[in-house]
């Protein structure tokens, strides 16, 4: 169990139960709508038109810059059509629907067994070259975070095993069931980072994947395996590097300033398949979850696979759901439709019932109780920056360090006035950034 640990945090209610023991299944689509615009930085541009005929792992979309991602076909078959996909941030992108024609014909993949023998360029070429981003959620470029600055030496590699967000079970799986996998991507990233130390953060109520990793790293200085108890947000990259290292990010810093890279273990997973088997990101673990789905499961999905298909492989939702999230319910966004694909960010689809759910709109005059200072992992004011956004005084927010805030929900969550506090710093953060 580390010794370090992080202030704030919160206990939401919590189910992973609901999904944990489900093993990975692989979903199959009859269609899938693939978007240009699934990770941070500029869109990926189509290169594809209507009528063309894919293969499973064809590049469909160019990195729009360097600050971008390539997006590949996950399935074989046909283009019927060239569209926009609604997102569930609400922001509509580029994209392609395609005809999964059933034969899994996949494109020619450049696998390399002895991947020991690449050097650091041809490992981050064929990372690059895949398409992968940040799968916990924050969909940063892969290929930009482990290859930075010169002057920013690195000294440890922090993997993330927490998957604090409530309900959600797909890193949990990918972890019981590709520990190996996950442990040889991390040796990649050693390499590429060229450092002698890594670090995966698990929390303590996934005792088994603890265990795994703890047994097949025996005997092995090079990665260490650290437990947490359990603490919303202790999945937040710095207050991982915090519960880890006992480092401090400085305000407005990068995990880079304190000698750190921080990989999700689904990036890993990737990282993996695209270096030693040449595949690109075309399919990704979603929990799909939580008292209002009938059986609650984790499936391998291809990116662009329908949600409201992936629910109705699951039975279909059962009462009535007060609130479907994708993502997790502290930090994903609630859908006003199901019909929406899955991206590469997409880590679960939860549906709650009446008594669970966040509720309604209504909300109450802040009564200055200070909880949500005390559960702020960044020790911030979240009520003033409430009150600022409220009164439409975004430049003032700057005064209280707004951009230190990683929108993770804990002041929302433990305000007595229902207050939607962490709404108001994100639409605060839209009008600031223009």
């Amino acid at each position: 169990m580390s010794s370090f640990s992080f202030k704030g945090g919160v206990h939401p209610h919590n189910d992973e139960s609901l999904s944990q023991n489900m093993p990975i299944e692989r979903f199959v689509p009859k269609t899938v709508l693939v978007p240009m615009q699934q990770h941070i930085g500029a869109p990926a541009k189509l290169i594809v038109e209507e009528g063309a005929i894919v293969k499973k792992g064809q590049l469909i979309g160019e990195a729009g810059g360097m600050v971008s991602a390539k997006v590949h076909s996950p399935v074989s078959g046909k283009v019927i059509k060239i569209t926009e996909a609604l997102l569930a941030t609400g922001r509509k992108a580029a994209a392609a629907l395609i005809e999964n024609d059933d034969t899994d014909t996949w494109v020619e993949c450049n696998a390399c067994s002895n991947w020991q023998s690449l050097s650091k360029a041809e490992i981050i070429e064929r990372i690059t070259n895949a398409g992968i981003v940040g799968m916990g959620g924050a969909t940063f470029p892969t290929h930009v975070k482990i290859n930075p600055p010169a002057n920013k030496k690195i000294d440890t590699l922090v993997i993330n095993g927490v998957e604090c967000e409530p309900y959600l079970t797909a890193d949990y799986r990918i972890m019981l069931e590709h520990a190996k996998e996950i442990l040889e991507g991390i040796r990649m990233l050693l390499k590429v980072l060229d450092i002698k130390k890594a670090v995966i953060g698990i929390e303590s109520n996934k005792p088994d994947a603890v265990n795994q990793f703890k047994e097949l790293t025996k005997g092995q200085s090079d990665i260490t395996i650290e437990s947490f108890n359990v603490r919303y947000p202790q999945g937040a990259e710095k207050v991982l590097i915090k519960s880890t290292l006992n480092r401090e990010v400085p305000p407005g810093g990068l995990p880079m300033d304190v000698g750190v890279v921080v990989q999700n273990v689904g990036t890993m997973f990737a990282i993996y398949e695209a270096v030693k088997l040449g595949r690109p990101l075309i399919e990704r673990i979603v929990s799909v979850t939580g008292e209002s789905i009938t059986t609650p499961k984790n499936f391998r999905a291809p990116i662009g696979s329908n949600v409201a298909e992936l629910i109705a492989a699951c039975g279909g939702i059962k009462g009535k759901a007060a609130e479907i999230i994708s993502g997790g319910p502290m930090m994903g966004f609630a859908m006003h439709t199901t019909d929406l694909p899955v991206i590469k960010g997409t880590s679960g689809i939860v549906a709650l019932p009446e008594g669970i759910a966040s509720g309604g709109d209504e909300y109450l005059n802040c009564i200055r109780c200070g909880r949500c200072v005390k559960a702020c992992p960044m020790g911030l004011q979240p009520f003033m920056l409430s009150l600022l956004a409220e009164q439409r005084q975004y430049e003032t927010t700057k005064e209280y360090n707004i951009d230190a805030c990683f929108e993770c929900g804990s002041c929302t969550f433990i305000c007595p006035s229902r207050r939607p506090i962490v709404q108001f710093i994100k639409a605060t953060k839209m009008v600031l950034r223009g």
